[in-house]
């Protein structure tokens, strides 16, 4: 009988720990020419950005973070570095089980950042780098529209206010399709709270009904569900 009992107990633990390491991220890397500073990652949490674990830099910009989660996920490796200078110092990537490179620079933390390791993070990029174009022509339209010469111009103020309007709606629209187009990711749901949770409620509905089991149960797919019933009971 005890040997029956020390099996089962045995077996329990080696399913706890095959659950543990299967959802389990490593965040690895290193930062060029960070001497001393402190990293920490980071993560939000019902609204609120909370700090997971750190690490103090002291001669060597390698770095190394465990922690589980339940499903792909935003994450933060935040620099807090003594430059007097707030800009430049947060990587947004996506995370998931499994190893998480992250190769950057001190000095150009955010943009230089090369991230390998998640295929949502993929996703990520390839959604943000047209996104980007949209925005990048939004403010130019933007500067355009003060510019003295111009502003004497209605004819010339309307025809870029028209402009701006078809960038913005084709930004809605690309975000809206990019979504829909990929719902076996958990970017669907991200991008749809993210970027166009005010969107038609059709819309909403169509991404969050094609969504996989999978993404539809992971972080962004119940915060979807829940956005879509508060939308609906204003209605």
């Amino acid at each position: 009988m005890k040997q029956f009992l020390v099996s089962l107990l045995l077996a329990v633990f080696c399913v706890a720990c095959a659950d543990k390491a299967e959802n389990t991220m490593l965040v690895n890397g290193s930062v060029k020419g960070l001497k001393k500073g402190v990293l920490y990652l980071q993560k939000v949490s019902d609204t609120t950005l909370v700090t997971i674990d750190s690490l103090v830099v002291k001669g060597s910009g390698d770095f190394k973070f465990s922690t589980t989660l339940e499903s792909p996920q935003i994450f933060y490796l935040y620099l807090k570095k003594e430059d007097n200078n707030d800009m430049n110092d947060r990587i947004t990537f996506f995370g998931e089980p499994g190893t998480i490179s992250i190769q950057t620079s001190w000095n150009d933390f955010e943009k230089k950042a090369l991230i390998e390791g998640s295929e949502t993070q993929k996703k990520l990029e390839e959604y943000s780098k047209v996104i980007s174009r949209f925005n990048t022509q939004s403010i130019e339209q933007l500067q355009a529209s003060v510019n003295p010469e111009l502003v004497k111009d209605p004819n010339a103020i309307d025809s870029l206010q028209k402009a701006y309007e078809k960038n913005i709606l084709r930004s809605y629209l690309y975000a809206l399709n990019f979504a829909l187009n990929n719902t076996e990711s958990h970017i669907a749901p991200y991008i749809a709270l993210k970027d166009v949770a005010d969107a038609n409620v059709k819309y909403l509905d169509s991404i969050y009904n094609s969504l996989s089991p999978e993404v539809a149960n992971g972080t962004y797919g119940l915060a979807l569900k829940k956005h879509l019933s508060e939308v609906k009971e204003k209605d």
